[in-house]
């Protein structure tokens, strides 16, 4: 869902809103920080259905949205207010496979060497070519997620929506995502972003990492 920075509020909106595959937009934020933005550009995203109030974690957010969203919805995609540089190609890929197998996350490949530690020592390697981060959107049959926060623990230790219907064993495929849908969360990142904004729109388009 989404921290309430206004440019970054913008940019996070505009691409779920022009996506084909997305329909209605539910907007989860700090009502009381964020009334005089979202008031500015909710006219100019034709989707945004709704703001509801963010919860204490993550998951609280999710569920408070998901609350809102109407019953004759059959796939819905959560993604991160963070996350601002997500492409339509990637959401609409997404949502596919989640049409497809009832439940689907945008992944990217991890390219450092990421090791295991045990107390104050190194005690492994692990094999990145099983590995993927987990970026957003994630989506699912609107059921199979609210079967998972019915049934699970919406606490920190739920940092995403895969985490709870992992927990009901439910399969979920990923989709190979770019590397430009980074998560916004220190002043580093928001250069980047900067920089990923400025590129020519034929460097800056599809899912290739």
């Amino acid at each position: 869902m989404a921290r309430c920075n206004v440019r970054v509020a913008d940019h996070h909106l505009a691409n779920p809103g022009r996506a084909p595959a997305t329909a209605d937009l539910f907007f989860a934020a700090g009502l009381r920080l964020c009334a005089v933005q979202i008031s500015n550009f909710r006219s100019d995203i034709g989707k945004l259905k709704q703001v509801v109030a963010g919860g204490a974690t993550r998951a609280e957010s999710v569920r408070n949205g998901l609350d809102a969203v109407a019953g004759a919805t059959t796939v819905v995609a959560v993604h991160d207010g963070a996350r601002p540089l997500v492409s339509t190609e990637e959401i609409a890929a997404t949502i596919d496979k989640a049409t497809e197998v009832g439940a689907a996350c945008l992944v990217g490949a991890v390219t450092d060497t990421i090791k295991t530690i045990r107390g104050d020592e190194i005690s492994g390697t692990l094999d990145r070519d099983k590995l993927r981060r987990a970026f957003t959107p994630q989506a699912f049959n609107i059921e199979v997620l609210r079967r998972a926060f019915v049934l699970g623990d919406v606490s920190e230790a739920a940092t995403d929506e895969c985490y709870l219907v992992e927990k009901l064993g439910h399969p979920i495929a990923f989709v190979e995502g770019s590397s430009r849908n980074i998560k916004i969360t220190r002043h580093e990142d928001l250069i980047f972003a900067k920089a990923y904004l400025s590129e020519p729109p034929a460097l800056a388009g599809g899912i290739n990492p």
